[in-house]
């Protein structure tokens, strides 16, 4: 199975920043690795439905980001190291959530693109 760790999330202060990682092993029952996934960051907040922040192609050329979170988020995909990245800056309270990388065939910001899931990071942002 491919598997997805999460790690990285903690408590900032508004205005702070984070990177999150998402480190990726085996593979699906047909064999394909991290390699040749796309990758989603998701994150839901108390009380809220999970939503897609970042996402990344494959390869890592392609990318595409929610509006409540362009300029600030950056996702990135590192394929040697079997690794993707979510750096966030300028953090805000609203972005309190647990924080999900996902792995699918097609990039996207919708789950149900998304075969794969990690455990989650809590990331919350408080003064």
């Amino acid at each position: 199975q491919l598997q997805l760790v999460e790690s990285g999330g903690g408590l900032v202060q508004p205005g702070g920043s984070l990177r999150l990682s998402c480190v990726a092993s085996g593979a699906t029952p047909l064999g394909t690795t991290f390699y040749y996934h796309a990758v989603g960051w998701f994150r839901q907040a108390p009380g809220k439905e999970r939503e897609g922040v970042a996402c990344i192609a494959s390869s890592g050329r392609s990318t595409n980001y929610a509006d409540s979170v362009k300029g600030r988020f950056t996702i990135s995909k590192d394929n040697n190291k079997n690794t993707a990245y979510l750096e966030i800056n300028s953090l805000k309270p609203e972005d309190t959530a647990v924080y999900y990388c996902a792995a699918g065939l097609f990039w996207s910001l919708r789950e149900d693109e998304y075969d794969y899931w990690g455990q989650g990071t809590q990331v919350t942002v408080s003064s």
